[in-house]
């Protein structure tokens, strides 16, 4: 079964009844077109880096806008170019941003602890809570990238959050009709298209949108095979006084190779050639082929704001996903001794075994629908700002690992791992490892008060109530057919913000999250017709509490931030794989309690016009509290370091843009990284650092836009292990608390990427 992450948001079966609300709130005619203008207030030189915006947020809070995103390579996903902020730990295995195989954590938590949100929809893995950047819309038509570090709004639809929120916001239609066309060729024979075409208003109804298309193919950068990847994005938007309706969609269609993760010894023993196998050959597993995962996903989201009086407005963000793809793998069946959950079958018919073996296609299939909508009322009430709102969450999670048949060339007959093509028994039913379908139903409720104390001081008080329901069901033979967990939460907060003078702040705030287990631990799973996990409603929700202490500098030429914030867990969950009855089941951990603390820091220093100088940093103390149970021993684990935490990292970066040359640099250094709770096992610390360098020509043309720039992704191209892709309790047997020894297992590693040029031309008409 491949290493991966699970699998990406899937279905694509049903539409939400609430969006059609919001399709009526966007083609509804202007009822008020104003002339109204806004003052805007220029305290210092424009920043062409676009890293470090203003803000006045009472937590930590970091962001890129588009003149940053701009001028970085145009294949890279989000999580690579939030990479240079403070807290962001990226794990990337190909330059390109286009596999599956990343990751990014903050402040020590992991993608399964972060928010995402794009235009106020949820992007998160509603069974997993993994987000997959790839997927995301385009970079050329982000706006903004938001990063807050330890933190998620009162009112954001996401469960969990303690590692904090990203938040994309989509560029809005252009005023007037335009295109954009963008054309790239790059290493490993990259080749990327991107055109976009911006309606302006139309007709006189106050209503502009924009369509955009592109496609990207380039080689694995080590090994065999290639990713493709088809997007399209588009937004359509109506503002009418100070009202204003949207709708964003975003559909992806790829086919990403998997690139497969080492452990040490393998890695020691071959590094960056420890890949999957470019010809196929009879009875082996490893062909590259094997390792493609194909995925089509939809995203759509409805961001609506009404302006019901004077004092009074109205916010909802309706949203639907849908989505289907395949993680799938390699690996034998034999004709005899099968079983389907705990029941022994008889002969099944296997094409192309020989003496009773054949090589197969593994399925990791998702298929999964999430929709459902925000809503809050925000009334202006003398010195306060009262808020209160709904938000419901409906998903469906229909998980199956199945079996294809190959073609006599090792390729799969089948790719998608649909079940009406999978293998079967001999009377009909499919042969699976996993089946199941688990519906999540999502309540909160929300109020919250923003209370200006005196004209510089204000404080935020605020609750939060989520309820989570899982429901499912275990289509396997065996004792367990049906699964339920209901868990409630109450997560109050507080913060207060002073304003020293009109460019310093203080903030401080005091948050609370909470995260029900993965899904999967709900369900029993066999291995040989033997109970290897079993499935549990017992494991406790994970709580966090954290509290952060800051200083915000928003000077003429330089700006900068610093916020010290500490962590406190009970129940801390992590997901991990574990030897159990032979085989490698995904489990969750209740890794006890953890406490966390540090600072991040950052500077964006404006020396001149069109010159920009970055540099963020953060250190971070994460330690385990309590011995870690195991095989009904305790794992010695108090006062060890958290996994995938490194201590120190290290962002510098640089921009100028003249109007005519720019470029731009970008360096980050990540400290050691633990991947066993024991720390017996780790990464060193390593370094990376991007280059770009670019024109405009338009003053020398006709005066429309046209870039040429070529971007070096990962120059100095460092032999390295980029993060752990998979943590173990330890890697080496120890001995427990109590006497007995822990079996050891290996961690598994992403490897850094390799280095790659790409050169790209931009024209806009």
């Amino acid at each position: 079964m491949s290493a991966d992450l699970p699998y990406a948001p899937f279905a694509l079966r049903r539409a939400l009844p609430p969006l059609t609300l919001a399709l009526a709130a966007v083609a509804a005619p202007a009822a008020a077109q104003t002339g109204e203008t806004t003052d805007i207030r220029v305290i210092g030189r424009a920043d062409p880096a676009g890293l470090l915006p203003d803000q006045e947020t009472p937590r930590a809070e970091s962001a890129i806008s588009a003149d940053y995103i701009v001028k970085q390579a145009p294949t890279l996903n989000a999580f690579q170019l939030v990479a240079l902020l403070p807290g962001a730990t990226v794990a990337s295995s190909d330059p390109y941003g286009l596999s599956t195989s990343s990751s990014l954590t903050l402040r020590g938590l992991g993608q399964d602890e972060i928010g995402v949100l794009m235009e106020g929809a949820p992007q998160n893995d509603i069974g997993y809570y993994y987000a997959y950047p790839a997927q995301f819309a385009d970079p050329g038509n982000l706006r903004r990238i938001g990063l807050a570090q330890g933190s998620v709004d009162i009112d954001s639809p996401t469960l969990g959050g303690a590692g904090g929120l990203l938040s994309l916001a989509l560029d809005d239609p252009k005023a007037r009709p335009q295109a954009l066309v963008d054309l790239s060729l790059g290493s490993y024979a990259a080749r990327r298209a991107f055109a976009r075409v911006d309606s302006g208003a139309i007709a006189g109804t106050g209503l502009k949108a924009f369509l955009s298309y592109s496609y990207t193919r380039a080689d694995n950068w080590r090994g065999a095979g290639y990713d493709v990847r088809q997007h399209v994005d588009a937004k359509l938007l109506n503002e009418w006084g100070d009202n204003r309706a949207s709708l964003a969609l975003s559909y992806n269609d790829a086919n990403s190779s998997t690139y497969p993760s080492p452990t040490l010894a393998d890695w020691q023993a071959q590094g960056r050639g420890f890949n999957y196998a470019s010809r196929y050959t009879p009875g082996a597993t490893d062909y590259w082929k094997l390792y493609r995962a194909p995925f089509r996903n939809l995203y759509a989201s409805a961001p609506v704001h009404l302006r019901l009086g004077e004092a009074l407005s109205f916010d909802s963000t309706s949203y639907a996903q849908w989505g289907y793809g395949n993680s799938p793998y390699g690996t034998q069946l034999t004709s005899e001794g099968n079983f389907l959950g705990d029941e022994a079958l008889g002969a099944i018919t296997l094409p192309g075994a020989v003496d009773g073996v054949a090589t197969v296609l593994g399925n990791y299939t998702g298929d999964q629908f999430r929709g459902g909508s925000v809503a809050k009322l925000v009334l202006e009430a003398g010195r306060h700002r009262l808020t209160a709102g709904l938000w419901f969450d409906y998903g469906t999670d229909r998980v199956t690992q199945s079996y294809t048949s190959l073609n006599p060339d090792g390729t799969p007959t089948d790719r998608w791992g649909y079940r009406a093509k999978a293998i079967r028994t001999a009377d009909g039913r499919l042969l699976a490892y996993e089946n199941q379908r688990t519906v999540t139903v999502t309540k909160s409720a929300f109020v919250a008060d923003r209370i200006a104390l005196t004209p510089r001081l204000t404080l935020e008080l605020g609750i939060k109530g989520v309820d989570v329901l899982r429901n499912g069901r275990n289509y396997l033979p065996g004792p367990q057919s049906s699964v339920r967990l209901d868990s409630f939460a109450a997560l109050p907060r507080a913060a207060l913000h002073f304003d020293l003078d009109d460019r310093q702040q203080l903030f401080a705030n005091v948050t609370t999250n909470f995260r029900t287990p993965n899904e999967f631990t709900l369900y029993d799973s066999y291995a040989g017709g033997v109970l290897a996990a079993q499935g549990t409603d017992a494991l406790k929700n994970e709580y966090a509490v954290s509290e952060e202490l800051g200083y915000r500098f928003i000077g003429a030429n330089l700006s900068a931030s610093v916020t010290g914030f500490h962590y406190t867990f009970r129940n801390r969950q992590l997901a991990t794989i574990v030897q159990s009855g032979g085989a490698q089941v995904n489990t969750t951990l209740n890794a006890g309690g953890q406490t966390s603390y540090g600072v991040d820091a950052e500077v964006d220093y404006r020396p001149a016009a069109g010159v920009s100088l970055y540099v963020s940093g953060e250190y971070l103390h994460a330690r385990i509290d309590d011995d870690l149970p195991v095989d009904g021993d305790l794992l010695p684990t108090r006062g060890k370091h958290a996994v995938s935490s490194p201590t120190v990292q290290v962002g510098a970066g640089g921009i100028y843009d003249d109007g005519r040359l720019f470029g731009s640099i970008a360096g980050k250094y990540l400290a050691r990284q633990y991947a066993t709770f024991l720390n017996d096992e780790s990464i060193p610390g390593y370094a990376t650092l991007d280059l770009s360098i670019g024109v405009h020509l338009a003053d020398w043309l006709d005066g429309k836009r046209t870039d040429l720039r070529v971007n070096a992704i990962n120059v100095t191209d460092p032999h390295v292990l980029s993060g752990v892709q998979a943590v173990t309790t330890n890697a080496r047997d120890t001995t427990g608390r109590n006497g007995s020894v822990i079996a050891g297992g290996a961690p598994a590693y992403y490897i850094g990427s390799g280095a790659a040029v790409i050169a790209t031309i931009a024209r806009a008409f």
